[in-house]
């Protein structure tokens, strides 16, 4: 039988890896502060899996002063979007009935 999770990237295995990333798919870019509301985690439950998903160049870190606030924000790469949109196409390949 044919591996139907070998499309399965391991990267956006984890359920707050793949909401970063669907947040920042359908956002120019999402602040970390906005990114933790949405997710629901701690901060350093977010900051890890970001940090993971920078180290994989998928997504980019842009950190700057709004006002006399820092804001960091995060926003997709090219790579990032080629991955995550291969890893949606083979998680619903999983779910479609075999014919």
């Amino acid at each position: 039988m044919k591996d139907i999770i070998s499309g399965l990237n391991k990267i956006f295995d984890s359920r707050v890896r793949l909401g970063i990333m669907s947040a920042l798919m359908v956002n120019d870019s999402v602040d970390f502060n906005t990114m933790k509301e949405l997710l629901d985690v701690t901060d350093g439950n977010l900051a890890s899996h970001l940090k993971a998903l920078e180290k994989e160049a998928v997504i980019e870190v842009k950190k700057q002063f709004l006002g006399r606030k820092p804001n960091t924000s995060y926003t997709v790469t090219s790579l990032g979007q080629e991955l995550f949109k291969e890893h949606i196409n083979a998680l619903e390949k999983l779910i479609t009935p075999l014919s």
